[in-house]
């Protein structure tokens, strides 16, 4: 009689060891994917929380502007001399620091 025989006769392998496996691959899932997400968002969040005038951002939507002013929920931009958008907070997708600007 082989091995594979003899395993298919078994009926598998422990529960319990099965369960011990699932748990394990979840928590390398949540530490390689879900963990470094959480803290990109709460990064971005605490940025937006901070936008002031004068900040150079960059919006979802790839256009380049001046913060001109913020209220609570949106924020205006100056995407050109004399022209002004309002946006939400939430639709700044980067803050540009000096070393970024370079």
């Amino acid at each position: 009689m082989n091995t594979f025989t003899t395993l298919a006769q078994s009926g598998g392998g422990n529960p319990a060891q099965t369960f011990i496996m699932f748990g394990i691959l979840f928590v390398v899932m949540w530490v390689v994917m879900i963990r470094p997400q959480q803290k990109r968002q709460k990064e971005l969040k605490a940025k937006q929380d901070s936008l002031k005038a004068g900040d150079k951002v960059i919006t979802i939507g790839g256009m380049h502007a001046t913060v001109n002013s913020v209220s609570d929920s949106t924020v205006s931009l100056r995407i050109a001399d004399n022209t002004f958008v309002k946006y939400d907070r939430s639709a700044i997708a980067t803050v540009v620091t000096k070393k970024d600007d370079k």
